[in-house]
């Protein structure tokens, strides 16, 4: 017989950083998910990617009180922002797009950069080809701010 499914979670960690403090312990610790055990496989999945990276998580928990997780790609956003050369700022420490898009430019990006953060995300995207997943690219970096050059 299946296990069967409690519910699912979405949560956002830094690529091979997961650890017990919130917000990840919290979240898991109030669905019964051993945390120890989802930082030593997140770390491990997560390994092969850029170390700090957002990583979005899916983890599925079941009535066992074991879980599942999927990865997916860091957010378009993030490549962008990286791309552009956009510097952290702030007490969070995060890269920042433009304050006020369409207005004024944070950054600027190439359309090979463009299409490289397309074939890097197209498992995770709605397209059905790159040019499709290249127009999402996009879209993302006109609401960041980030100015795309021919």
């Amino acid at each position: 017989m299946a296990k069967k499914v409690i519910g699912q979670l979405k949560l956002q960690v830094k690529a091979g950083q997961a650890n017990p403090s919130p917000p990840v312990g919290p979240a898991l610790g109030q669905r019964g998910i051993n945390i120890m055990q989802f930082c030593k496989d997140f770390n491990a999945k997560s390994a092969d990617m850029e170390p700090g990276a957002p990583v979005p998580v899916v983890i599925t928990y079941y009535q066992d009180k074991s879980f599942s997780m999927e990865l997916k790609t860091p957010p378009a956003s993030w490549y962008l922002k990286k791309a552009a050369g956009l510097k952290p700022v702030g007490k969070r420490n995060r890269a920042r797009g433009s304050v006020k898009p369409g207005r004024e430019v944070a950054g600027t990006v190439t359309v090979k950069q463009v299409r490289e953060i397309a074939e890097a995300k197209m498992k995770d995207l709605n397209a059905n080809d790159v040019e499709g997943a290249m127009q999402i690219i996009l879209g993302s970096a006109k609401s960041c701010g980030i100015e795309v050059k021919g």
